[in-house]
């Protein structure tokens, strides 16, 4: 390889990147990392969003430092997980809107959340959850999970998966294989979740096999499966879980991405650096780095370092590159640059927002009210 090929092949390993920082526009510093490494995408956080004007400009100032495509990205669920809810209202979360029972409305959900990523510059959402609304995980899941029973959870996501399609925005099933057992939260823990594959596979496995052609980026936790693998490495540094299961097993195309690479669950089995190597390594396409700067700077110099070493590992880097650029081809009219917010266009899409917030209310009131009814009415001997 010569020199010249050599330096544009390492420049490539930015693609690999999605990465988060501090503030809420454009500094010297941010703009020097963005051109440094040409990051696959951002994402932001509530952190970084004041209104919708400052956060459309954030972007587009993010993506003039960066010659691909951008994917802007966004954690976007509604309820707790809502990173909108100070500029256009808070949205209802998934569970809030399951209780309708009315699949209109969970596409409905995707579209509204959608129409609200777009108009402030995003383009990604990670979102929907697919984990299953187990008893173990309620304390740390809450109303971001639908149902334990993953045909229900299907049903949810899949028209909120569609309606963030028709609204032009790329979504994302999280958290594989599963956090629905997890008793601990692994922003901050390792979740061990005992459970055999067999079980993994009928179960909490079952939304990502029914929609692995629906979602265009699968998110892998940070949590130990050792029915599983036979140690406790995480799922997100797993070849077992990301090639053999998702890639093979289940038959995924699309991109895979870790969760954030600064959480507790994943740092606790690895430094940042090794974790970004060892999640390629193991299948992974992007690597999810959300906040700080040095762990960002550690995780590309590790990547470069042993690609530089590592015939295998170089090949695996390339295999991710020509797919995740091969994929923003493939979306390049999702990822064109959105139009600026307008003040009537804000003002309608709060509007939408809450009309859309009662409406739910309103029909999960209904629905309980007829069960409560039903459950209510004496049953014929």
């Amino acid at each position: 390889m010569t020199a010249q090929r050599k330096t544009r092949h390492i420049r490539s390993i930015g693609q690999l990147l999605i990465v988060g920082f501090d503030g809420t526009e454009m500094t010297p510093r941010l703009r020097s990392l963005l051109k440094q490494l040409q990051p696959a995408g951002v994402i932001l956080f509530a952190r970084n969003i004041k209104t919708a004007e400052q956060t459309w400009q954030l972007l587009r100032d993010c993506q003039e430092c960066v010659s691909a495509p951008l994917f802007t990205c966004v954690d976007l669920e509604g309820g707790n997980v809502d990173r909108f809810r100070e500029i256009l209202g808070p949205a209802p979360s998934a569970a809030d809107v399951f209780a309708t029972g009315d699949r209109k409305l969970f596409r409905k959900h995707g579209q509204m959340i959608a129409e609200n990523c777009r108009a402030l510059g995003f383009n990604v959402d990670f979102a929907p959850v697919l984990d299953l609304a187990f008893e173990a995980s309620r304390s740390v899941m809450s109303s971001r999970v639908v149902s334990a029973n993953p045909r229900e959870a299907v049903s949810y996501a899949r028209e909120f998966l569609a309606g963030l399609r028709a609204a032009g925005v790329l979504g994302c099933g999280k958290h594989f294989p599963g956090l629905g057992e997890g008793k601990l939260d692994s922003h901050h823990q390792l979740p061990l979740i005992e459970k055999p594959l067999k079980k993994l596979w009928a179960e909490d496995l079952l939304p990502y096999r029914m929609l692995r052609a629906q979602m265009p980026m699968v998110m892998i936790a940070h949590a130990a499966y050792p029915r599983v693998t036979h140690d406790q490495t995480p799922a997100s540094l797993s070849k077992i879980w990301i090639t053999d299961v998702l890639r093979k097993r289940i038959g995924y195309r699309n991109l895979i991405v870790s969760d954030d690479l600064e959480m507790g669950g994943v740092l606790s089995a690895a430094p940042v650096g090794q974790a970004a190597v060892e999640h390629i390594r193991a299948g992974g396409d992007l690597l999810l780095i959300c906040h700080r700067e040095d762990y960002i700077a550690q995780a590309y110099e590790e990547l470069v370092k042993t690609t530089e070493s590592d015939p295998k590992f170089e090949r695996r880097v390339k295999e991710s590159v020509r797919r995740v650029l091969g994929f923003k081809k493939k979306s390049a009219k999702i990822l064109r640059k959105a139009k600026p917010p307008s003040a009537a266009m804000l003002e309608k899409l709060s509007r939408k927002l809450w009309e859309f917030g009662e409406q739910v209310r309103l029909e999960a009131l209904n629905r309980e009210e007829n069960d409560s009814k039903e459950s209510a009415r004496p049953q014929r001997t």
